[in-house]
């Protein structure tokens, strides 16, 4: 799989009709919705690469953009992973299954998996960012020739907002090397308390000569996180990360996702850190 072009629909201003199939209660402000497309031709073309993402329209509230996190657990459907941050992702986990709603896309440019080939692979998320990764994470799992080794790098608030705590420990079962670390412990969690930096600086053994990277969170943990990385040797050029703007037509026209020279929709939301680092340690970019 190859780090794929824009992608863009025959009528990309145009919304599918869309059904929600499934709903599921992630954790607090979180929730996961399975949509699979009503027209059968349609469906049948639609195929979204980890890391591209969908404008999801719920009629006289608006659209969205959000990443898809996988395929959904019946065949046709997609899943998309949403934190209620505003009145469209308010209204989308409020509608009932069976539900009727928009979806343009897929969009952007996802996570580049040939660039992993013979090489030692790190995931690292924050949060949320979990979610347009989780894709890429079943892509290794199902093709374990596709790298070297995987390691799985993952913060969280708490232990309470573990996102897909339960399909985490499935991924251990089937070999995923893991390591988790929460800004804060509750009663009874044993594990690693602090930030992901510190999960970086800890690795052993790590080989930056040969090391893929491929990074989702916060703005604020990314910066962190890619420089612990670049103090442990890895090049930049290897380094991917998704960056989040407010994306609103998501074909490069409105101007709303602009990064520089770049847009986020059109352009990414995929990007090499030696390419984007500039523009994220520029003000108001």
């Amino acid at each position: 799989m190859s780090h794929q072009g824009t992608v863009v629909p025959p009528h990309p201003w145009v919304p599918h009709r869309a059904m929600i199939r499934r709903f599921c209660a992630e954790i607090p402000d979180v929730s996961t919705l399975d949509i699979r497309l009503f027209d059968d031709a349609e469906r049948s073309r639609f195929d979204c690469q980890p890391g591209q993402f969908n404008m999801l329209y719920v009629p006289g509230v608006g659209e969205a953009a959000i990443s898809v996190s996988g395929p959904g657990l019946e065949p046709g459907d997609w899943a998309h992973t949403i934190r209620r941050a505003g009145a469209v992702t308010r209204e989308l986990t409020r509608l009932p299954v069976g539900a009727t709603i928009g979806l343009r896309g897929p969009y952007g440019r996802g996570w580049p998996c040939a660039a992993a080939m013979e090489r030692d692979v790190l995931i690292i998320a924050g949060g949320i960012g979990l979610a347009p990764l989780r894709p890429l994470v079943r892509y290794f799992l199902s093709n374990p020739s596709a790298a070297r080794c995987v390691r799985l790098l993952y913060g969280s608030r708490s232990p309470d907002h573990l996102l897909f705590a339960e399909e985490i420990d499935r991924w251990r079962a089937l070999g995923l090397d893991v390591d988790i670390t929460v800004d804060r412990a509750s009663l009874g969690w044993q594990g690693n308390v602090g930030v992901v930096p510190m999960l970086v600086d800890r690795l052993h053994p790590l080989d930056p000569t040969r090391t893929e990277v491929y990074l989702c969170g916060p703005e604020v943990m990314m910066r962190y996180t890619t420089r612990a990385l670049l103090q442990r040797g890895v090049e930049a050029s290897h380094i991917w990360l998704s960056v989040e703007r407010n994306m609103q037509c998501a074909v490069g026209l409105c101007g709303h996702c602009q990064l520089g020279p770049a847009f986020v929709c059109r352009d990414g939301p995929v990007f090499s850190y030696e390419h984007v680092a500039p523009l994220l340690y520029t003000e108001d970019l």
